[in-house]
């Protein structure tokens, strides 16, 4: 008498090479959107922080008028510091994907980007410093107190154009890197490191004292703002992941 051994049988296909690439590229796109949307993020929230702060800043004898205003410059504090997470966090989603082309060009902008944050949250410091300075904006003190909230708040500028400084420096890095191994098209990589060089420059300027940094600004914004949307709709090359194409 003999018996049978049944076997089991499986009823899940495998998984076919189309449907493993396609799988694939779900992923690739779904990260670079990723660090797409961090760059939309961390550009809306520290342009309307920014705006904001500059509406309480920018009126004469403001800190007198701080009391009626304290809710709108703290908001854009908080906005402007919420920055620093967005752009730590694209300095690590980057990285892995500039470490695979260049691991020393990936530490100098993650490196570069960390520093950046540090002095826009040095500046920010300094502006929330403001507020319980305006306790001291009338009588005797409000001499010396307007003084010091004018020297915060030109601490607050001055703090922006060393990261924004740091910051292109390191990004010239980025770009040359996206250029020389074709993850983006040639000439949007080519365009943001000609915008960068020219960010750096107007920055070092101002640094200087010489107020040109707005309108040598326009071509690196360009590229921030391109970069982002290609990012979220077409993505990197398959060779940013260590794949072919």
């Amino acid at each position: 008498m003999t018996t049978q051994t049944l076997q089991p049988t499986s009823t899940t296909a495998p998984l076919t090479a189309g449907s493993r690439d396609r799988t694939g590229a779900c992923s690739r796109r779904g990260y670079s959107a990723l660090i797409g949307a961090l760059f939309l993020a961390g550009f809306l929230a520290y342009g309307v922080g920014f705006g904001l702060v500059t509406s309480v800043i920018g009126a004469p004898d403001f800190l007198a008028a701080m009391a009626a205003h304290q809710s709108t410059l703290v908001l854009g504090a908080f906005l402007m510091l919420l920055n620093t997470v967005v752009d730590i966090g694209k300095g690590v989603l980057f990285f892995p994907i500039l470490e695979r082309h260049g691991k020393r060009s990936a530490l100098a902008y993650l490196a570069a980007i960390s520093v950046q944050v540090v002095f826009l949250d040095i500046g920010v410091l300094c502006l929330l410093m403001l507020v319980p300075l305006s306790q001291y904006a009338t009588g005797a003190s409000a001499a010396w107190a307007t003084g010091l909230g004018s020297l915060l708040t030109q601490a607050n500028t001055m703090a922006y154009h060393i990261g924004q400084a740091t910051l292109a420096g390191g990004a010239i890095f980025l770009c040359a890197v996206l250029y020389r191994a074709r993850l983006l098209p040639r000439f949007l990589s080519a365009w943001g490191l000609v915008g960068y060089v020219i960010h750096l420059a107007g920055a070092i300027a101002e640094i200087f004292g010489i107020h040109v940094s707005l309108m040598l600004l326009v071509p690196g914004m360009i590229f921030e703002l391109a970069l982002p949307l290609w990012l979220i709709f077409k993505g990197f090359q398959p060779a940013a992941y260590g794949q072919d194409a």
